[in-house]
């Protein structure tokens, strides 16, 4: 697997990290893992759906103001 991108908040909790597996079945080559060991595996279109609404905003209302 190779490392995307390490999403770190403000707490000391650890980072949630994005990777991708091109090893992988195609519906499950990207892998998200949380701070607490979990994973959600996904398919590149599914990433692709998921960027498409952060960049159009759709996400906005789920993002924590500090």
């Amino acid at each position: 697997m190779k490392s995307i991108a390490r999403f770190c908040g403000n707490c000391s909790c650890g980072c949630p990290e994005l990777f991708v597996d091109v090893s992988a079945p195609a519906e499950r080559q990207v892998v998200i893992t949380d701070d607490f060991g979990q994973k959600v595996e996904m398919s590149l279109d599914q990433l692709g759906s998921l960027v498409e609404a952060a960049k159009t905003g759709a996400l906005d209302d789920l993002a924590l103001t500090g």
